[in-house]
């Protein structure tokens, strides 16, 4: 896109055809918004008040050296975003295990795409969650979209969809489901015993691409073994999707020349969002779909630079190129690129980091680069509790989020126009994006900070980088050899309008599995699933389940949208949708105010009574702040393999106002 006299104009490019949504082409507002931050704050007398950026950095510095001398390195946490850029996602990494020496790092990329990305290492030894080009999704015959609402998360999207019949598995009746050819309704929570029992219909059906199962899988049986508990009238029973839309599901699936399987937060937001990622794409292996030219499994991205954002090491787990922490190999090529002799271990999960914030053991300090826990977090209530707990809260930002709000420190930083770096978008394609406009005065970059902290801490200066070509030449070789190998790709290669999707040695992969999975074998995995359910049902005290989600105007926790004065009059409050019988039964009528109650908190919002909604489902956006905060209620129990909290389905009720 290009800003002329403040005005967003899209660019012709393969994903969006030169398509905007609402929020891009009202995203220049915030340019010139009077909410923009444009110099430090320090809280002094406990209020934030302005500063020079020298006296900030000093005051961090300080008390973060402080605090590791008298603490150890691990009193230090870093908590980062799926919105930063390549550059600054890769040297936050560094910064965290180099300059502070901690293990205590992670990003609410852990809270958007974490259980997609263990299911895909699962079953193709490789996570790059779309491995197609999105412009093959043009020539489907058939697309089963889990758990996903692209015609409002990302209008330009759904143009790739048009020409194929689309199956849309969700709770509710969305802007996306009135839409497709078929829309399977499941009860939230749901959602891996349908992947189950589709895979028995097809299986019971005859659908079986028999020979791909043979020459390019491993363990169908093992799968199939539980599947084959899962007839579709026990499916029904569960999950309230009909057995004539199973088999149709199955069948449109099948028969189609050109098919793929995508899913979104829906399916990953659980307890158990790992395992039913794992169970759709058994779905697709058995209909012999992944690796072969026109048909697939991918999985939709949630955020600017989702992809790229968890391949270079703001991970707890991971170092730069998404490699392993604890991989020796991989410990000894990155410090080796750094030039240091020791790095720490794996650190905390974002919601057990949140939770260990001044608890004995857990962190005593925290930075924030790109992310608004308070509002995102889930048992929100919990993790602003927790921050308060800190000795030194810093959080770098372009508008005084909630978070910001309660930081000791807040650093203003550039956002996406007033600052060069590249992107990795949903099909695994690494983009360059150009400073449009000038910095403000007294605006720095992340990268900036960073090395001003670093110096502060006894670093060389030439070890942080701040010019975003130095620091992605760096990313290049730390990278090199990793599964996410970006040694292949340069600034004039960008610049010159090469279409580089990862790994690049020498040429581009746009698709990554047409000859082999990036097991050692070469074969795709199966892997043996169970449904075990929602870890909170209801019961008497909390009769109904509660969804989360996102709206066409906002996006995340809203700090950005939220002041976009177009967009915030579109949708300016929290609401709840609810079934107008369940809503009547508690005293309601659509336009008034309730209380929604979990067992961890209380939202107030504006009842939109939804006929087309399940009659014991309740849905909350979660871009909106203070009493209105969806996550008060949300559930962070966490998934094993993934640590994905459960977003998605919580008990409440609904009391009058």
């Amino acid at each position: 896109m290009t800003i002329t006299d403040g005005r967003v104009t899209p660019r012709e490019f393969p994903t969006n055809r030169g398509g905007l949504c609402q929020k891009g082409w009202t995203s220049a507002a915030l340019l010139t918004s009077p909410a923009r931050l444009t110099t430090p704050l320090v809280r002094r007398d406990g209020v934030l008040q302005p500063a020079t950026w020298d006296d900030a950095l000093d005051l961090v510095a300080e008390k973060l050296a402080a605090l590791r001398a008298a603490h150890g390195p691990d009193a230090v946490g870093v908590f980062g975003g799926g919105g930063l850029t390549n550059e600054k996602s890769y040297l936050l990494g560094k910064f965290a295990r180099v300059a502070l020496g901690t293990s205590q790092i992670d990003y609410n990329g852990r809270f958007c795409m974490s259980s997609a990305a263990a299911a895909g290492l699962r079953a193709f030894g490789l996570d790059r969650g779309m491995p197609f080009p999105v412009t093959d999704l043009d020539r489907a015959d058939a697309v089963l979209l889990v758990g996903g609402n692209p015609a409002e998360t990302m209008p330009p999207f759904v143009q790739h969809l048009r020409g194929a019949e689309l199956i849309v598995v969700d709770p509710r009746r969305t802007a996306t489901a009135e839409l497709a050819t078929l829309h399977l309704q499941p009860a939230p929570g749901t959602d891996l015993a349908l992947a189950l029992g589709l895979l028995h219909t097809a299986v019971a059906d005859g659908r079986l691409d028999r020979d791909y199962l043979a020459e390019r899988t491993t363990g169908f049986d093992d799968a199939w073994r539980i599947a084959a508990t899962w007839w579709p009238e026990r499916v029904e029973r569960v999950t309230g999707v009909p057995v004539a839309d199973q088999r149709a599901a199955v069948r449109m699936l099948a028969e189609a020349g050109s098919a793929y399987v995508l899913t979104g937060r829906g399916a990953e937001q659980h307890a158990t969002g790992a395992d039913t990622v794992s169970a759709w794409i058994n779905l697709a292996l058995a209909l012999g779909l992944p690796g072969r030219r026109g048909s697939g499994y991918g999985c939709l991205t949630g955020q600017g630079n989702g992809q790229g954002g968890r391949e270079h090491g703001q991970k707890a787990d991971q170092l730069p190129g998404y490699r392993r922490i604890d991989d020796p190999a991989a410990r000894e090529h990155v410090m080796g690129v750094w030039g240091v002799d020791e790095l720490p271990g794996p650190g905390r999960s974002a919601y057990e980091l949140l939770d260990a914030l001044g608890q004995p053991g857990g962190p005593k300090a925290l930075l924030v680069f790109g992310s608004n826990v308070v509002v995102s977090a889930p048992r929100a209530g919990h993790v602003t509790d927790r921050l308060a707990a800190l000795d030194l809260l810093v959080v770098c930002d372009l508008v005084l989020s909630e978070t910001a709000a309660v930081a000791d420190v807040v650093l203003p930083v550039t956002q996406w126009a007033e600052e060069s770096g590249t992107m990795t978008n949903l099909e695994g394609r690494v983009l360059l994006r150009r400073q449009a406009v000038p910095v403000p005065e007294g605006v720095r970059s992340d990268l900036d900070v960073l090395r001003g902290l670093a110096t502060r801490l006894g670093q060389p200066a030439e070890r942080f980088p701040t010019e975003p070509e130095v620091v992605f030449d760096e990313l290049r070789r730390a990278s090199a050899g990793g599964a996410a190998d970006y040694s292949g790709v340069t600034y004039d290669r960008l610049r010159a309008g090469e279409a580089l999707h990862w790994p690049v040695v020498d040429r581009s992969t746009p698709r990554v599995f047409l000859d082999r999975f990036a097991h050692p074998d070469g074969r795709a995995r199966f892997t043996a699933v169970e449904h075990r359910g929602p870890a909170e049902l209801p019961d008497a005290d909390y009769p109904l389940q509660a969804t989360t989600g996102r709206v066409l105007q906002h996006y995340q926790s809203g700090a950005q949208t939220r002041l976009v004065a177009e967009l915030n009059a579109a949708e300016p409050e929290t609401y709840v949708e609810v079934h107008p019988d369940t809503a009547a039964r508690a005293g309601l009528r659509d336009g008034d105010r309730a209380a929604v109650v979990s067992r961890r908190g209380r939202t107030l919002a504006r009842v939109r009574c939804v006929p087309s909604l399940l009659i014991d489902v309740v849905f909350l956006p979660f871009h909106y702040a203070g009493d209105g905060r969806a996550n008060l209620l949300t559930n962070p129990v966490l998934d094993p393999t993934s640590r994905m909290p459960e977003f998605k389905v919580c008990a409440v009720r609904l009391e009058t106002v």
